[in-house]
């Protein structure tokens, strides 16, 4: 969007809103009834609207997109990238599962030794009240 007294960027005087391009294609090529609207139905329909000579800019804009979305989906695959085998990874995957759950457990078994320790201590006090109560 171009604000007030800025001219709008090259590529936004080049973009059509998809409904619109929707609309298009929807009139002049009424006889393919779907609801995905492909490349090729984009390029039919600027041949039959007169815009010919944009079809070969068009199938090279396509061609890149293309490309990009291939390579995305080649770094996408992370594990592939990191050179170590699946094996390996799930080894060290358990391994940390394992130090997580003896971590877990002594941490678990330090709170239950501090509530023992608690409850000893106020079980001592009480004691001690009781026989400060038997000597008075």
């Amino acid at each position: 969007m171009a604000s007030a007294g800025i001219p709008p960027a090259e590529d936004d005087e080049l973009t059509l809103p998809r409904a619109s391009i929707n609309k298009m294609i929807k009139e002049i090529l009424p006889h393919q009834q779907k609801k995905t609207i492909n490349a090729e139905h984009v390029l039919q329909a600027l041949e039959k609207l007169g815009f010919g000579d944009y079809v070969g800019e068009a199938e090279s804009v396509l061609r890149d997109c293309k490309a990009v979305a291939a390579k995305r989906r080649r770094q996408s695959t992370r594990l592939e990238n990191l050179g170590i085998p699946e094996e390996e990874l799930l080894r060290q995957q358990q391994e940390l599962f394992a130090k997580a759950r003896e971590e877990q457990a002594i941490a678990e078994q330090q709170q239950w030794q501090q509530l023992q320790a608690g409850v000893a201590q106020m079980a001592s006090m009480q004691q001690d009240d009781s026989e400060q109560e038997d000597y008075s």
